[in-house]
């Protein structure tokens, strides 16, 4: 598979991107070399081998699925500028 100089441009306006002729003929090189690595890996031979989720095995760290009640308003609003009974106080932008 490979594309052509209209395919390249095409993209390129697609992407809302601006590319010179020489850099669509540049582009075109470049997508065809990808093309071809990716045609390429259609030919290792993967019979057998599981599919990975991580390149290292490690557990899933996870906790208790259980519901709390909060009730940390005030360490919410520890670090905010301004706070009145456990709300944020900011500036009014629509009058």
């Amino acid at each position: 598979m490979s594309v052509d100089i209209a395919t390249v441009k095409r993209v390129a306006h697609l992407a809302r991107i601006a590319v010179t002729e020489e850099e669509a003929q540049s582009f075109q090189g470049e997508i065809n070399a990808i093309l071809g690595f990716a045609e390429q890996l259609n030919e290792v031979d993967v019979e057998g081998v599981e599919p990975l989720t991580s390149v290292v095995a490690q557990t899933m760290k996870k906790r208790a699925d259980i519901v709390t009640d909060g009730f940390y308003a005030d360490r919410v609003v520890a670090n905010a500028p301004i706070s009145d009974d456990d709300f944020f106080v900011v500036p009014k932008v629509v009058e």
